[in-house]
């Protein structure tokens, strides 16, 4: 899992998308951001939305490394740029690679005092905003934030914190706010941002980013296996591709589909499945549990059940929260097995 100050895919083999120097299937959204910044009239704000592990935080950090590398807008190479791409060996890609840039604050989840990862981005970690948009920018003069992610602020205190800075921005600043769930952010942080939605990839391009970032070859079947069930994420991919990752999901998924039956005997199974140290397997568990949510709520509100929606919505977020509770303090897993399925199949019944 990730260690202080590090995003949520730093502990896996594959580069954090702050290293990432290749973008895949998403010139629409790069040419947005390109052809604002380069006109003058670029937001100070952007929410980039779309499901996890489609590559957001990597055009997050691509976009502020193009910023910090050319601060002049209007300047010829701006001009002529046909994408974001920053060198590899340029200064500020690799002083971002490093987290030394100056000019560039990253909030998202750091490490308690004994050592666990917090379940949220606290108000004080917003609060760092104050001082970093209240000094002097040292390499150009754009400071750039990248918030990864806007799902994790602690509410509302950090949110309310980031809002107050969002409503009066400095001159040359940047806000790049990553979100999973854009609708579940803070309305009025919402409005206050140019919202940039990226769609899932395709199964080529999960092929072609997975392969790049975990150095297997394009053809290789595990790698397009995974692909086709990653749901147009690479992240989800990349996690599907180690160990027996793919069949602890096909067994969540599997358990789902009986609900709201619930089989105790397959439950502890499962719970044996997910162990008590590996941190891959209760990601491999919630991200299938997400998903499966997630295709309910876009059935129930095509449907109109609002009352079923709201069900489902608040057990989504008391399975997120247990979820995040059991990751930080290192809980047992079975437990949190058991208590998903029961929420699930009350809600299901």
């Amino acid at each position: 899992m990730k260690r202080a100050g590090e995003g949520a895919d730093e502990a896996q083999a594959w580069p954090h998308p702050r290293e990432a120097d290749v973008l895949i299937g998403h010139e629409e959204a790069e040419r947005a951001l390109l052809g604002a910044y380069r006109g003058g009239r670029l937001p100070h704000a952007w929410l980039i939305g779309g499901p996890a592990g489609i590559g957001k935080a990597t055009l997050a950090y691509r976009m502020a490394r193009f910023v910090l590398a050319n601060a002049d807008p209007a300047s010829a190479a701006v001009q002529a740029a046909s994408s974001l791409a920053v060198d590899p060996s340029h200064p500020v890609a690799r002083q971002v690679a490093a987290r030394a840039h100056s000019d560039l604050l990253v909030l998202e989840r750091t490490l308690t005092d004994t050592g666990s990862l917090r379940s949220v981005i606290t108000v004080d970690e917003v609060r760092r905003t104050v001082s970093f948009f209240g000094s002097t920018a040292g390499q150009g003069g754009w400071r750039v934030c990248v918030v990864d992610s806007a799902d994790e602020l602690q509410y509302p205190q950090a949110s309310n914190a980031l809002l107050k800075v969002l409503e009066e921005p400095p001159e040359r600043s940047l806000f790049l706010l990553i979100s999973h769930a854009p609708a579940r952010i803070l309305p009025t942080i919402q409005s206050r941002c140019r919202k940039l939605s990226l769609r899932p990839l395709t199964v080529e391009n999960v092929v072609l980013a997975a392969a790049e970032s975990s150095g297997r070859g394009k053809d290789d079947s595990t790698l397009i296996e995974v692909a086709k069930t990653s749901e147009g994420s690479v992240a989800r991919a990349l996690t599907l591709i180690g160990g027996g990752a793919l069949d602890l999901h096909q067994q969540t998924l599997a358990l789902l589909e009986t609900l709201p039956h619930i089989d105790a005997r397959a439950l502890h199974a499962l719970g044996d499945a997910l162990g008590s140290n590996d941190r891959t397997t209760i990601a491999v568990f919630v991200d299938t549990i997400d998903r499966w949510i997630g295709e309910r709520l876009k059935i129930a509100d095509a449907n109109a059940n609002l009352p079923w929606l709201a069900r489902l919505a608040e057990v989504w977020e008391k399975i997120n929260r247990a979820a995040r509770e059991t990751e930080s303090f290192n809980l047992e897993r079975k437990p949190l097995v058991f208590s998903v399925f029961g929420l699930l199949a009350d809600v299901t019944r």
